[in-house]
């Protein structure tokens, strides 16, 4: 049977759960495959782990390739890293997609490093593409890894001709969830890498699990604060304006650099990337590296005293004022209305 040229997508996992990340993958995966006339896979790696099969094929996966074995069961990179590189061997993909996780940004280099090929990270879209060579020599069908380059001041497109797989990281949420096909199927490939005598100076004492106390990712609402906020104190209005409308609390990375909010809540580049329904940017001039972020939003309604300000270039709708007389005018409407 030939696998070899398919496009991959690294499912990750944790506490029992398939993490966004990976079935996020599958949409611009999807695309990829297509565009290479090629088989769409997903590789999920640990124990127990062959019962995700179903939810992968639902949302897009040809096939599944399962790495399962009880040495595998909490992550560890050496482990991880020599199952997927002894998968990557027997059946040669064309392309290794992994999400910008902790867990990816750690995997993914050190397959990368054994195999001897290229790896660019944090990409924000990928295409596929032709590429000439200064040699002369032209490559057709290449992976074109795009990405934000010198702070986000530019966009840079990244190739790897010679050798294969071509891999990337992609930042998570930037690639919207794909379709989810119910009672979609595909073919099952198990296979059970050597995991014996390998050289491990790490061991896992003790994992405790900590729930997030911000969902932005997953928000239908955003209200973000900037620096243009003030203070901490200031914060409040931001929150106060969150509660009403039932939304999150966002904020610039200016603001969180300044100690008005934790880094959980930022949203940007060097943040959490969304794609709520509704976002509102106050006191966000609105750098590139935040709108890198937020951009995908449905809507978008800017409240900036200066009237310049790059966030109104992608606003659908803006106010020019201070916020602090702004935003209590509209929770006062927002009340209203629903008593109303």
């Amino acid at each position: 049977m030939e696998h070899r040229g398919e496009v991959w997508v690294y499912a990750e996992h944790d506490w029992d759960e398939l993490k966004d990340t990976g079935l996020e993958l599958l949409s611009k995966g999807r695309e990829l495959a297509d565009a290479l006339k090629v088989k769409l896979c997903s590789v999920v790696i640990g124990s127990g782990v062959k019962k995700f099969r179903d939810i992968l094929f639902q949302h897009g996966a040809d096939r599944v390739y399962v790495c399962d074995n009880v040495l595998l069961k909490e992550y560890d990179t050496v482990k991880y890293a020599k199952a997927l590189v002894d998968l990557i061997k027997k059946y040669r993909p064309e392309i290794v997609l992994y999400g910008a996780s902790v867990r990816g940004r750690d995997l993914a280099p050190r397959v990368a490093s054994n195999l001897r090929v290229g790896l660019t990270a944090d990409c924000t879209d990928l295409q596929i593409g032709n590429y000439k060579h200064t040699d002369g020599k032209e490559y057709r069908d290449i992976l074109y890894q795009i990405r934000p380059a010198f702070g986000g001041n530019i966009i840079a497109t990244i190739v790897s001709p010679k050798h294969r797989p071509q891999m990337a990281t992609v930042r998570e949420g930037v690639m919207p969830m794909p379709t989810l096909q119910d009672g979609r199927k595909g073919e099952l490939i198990e296979f059970n890498p050597i995991l014996n005598n390998l050289k491990n100076v790490t061991h896992i004492i003790r994992r405790e699990k900590i729930e997030k106390k911000v969902n932005l990712k997953s928000a239908q609402i955003i209200v973000s604060g900037g620096y243009g906020v003030g203070s901490r104190e200031n914060f409040k209005l931001i929150r106060e304006l969150a509660a009403v409308l039932g939304a999150e609390v966002g904020a610039s990375r200016a603001a969180v650099d300044a100690g008005f909010i934790e880094k959980d809540h930022q949203v940007g580049q060097t943040g959490t990337t969304v794609r709520p329904k509704l976002y509102i940017a106050c006191g966000i001039s609105g750098s590139v590296q935040h709108r890198a972020g937020m951009d995908q939003s449905a809507k978008i309604v800017a409240i900036n005293t200066d009237p310049e300000a790059p966030i109104f270039s992608i606003a659908h709708y803006g106010i020019i004022g201070d916020l602090n007389e702004v935003i209590p005018k509209m929770i006062e409407d927002i009340k209203k209305r629903r008593l109303d």
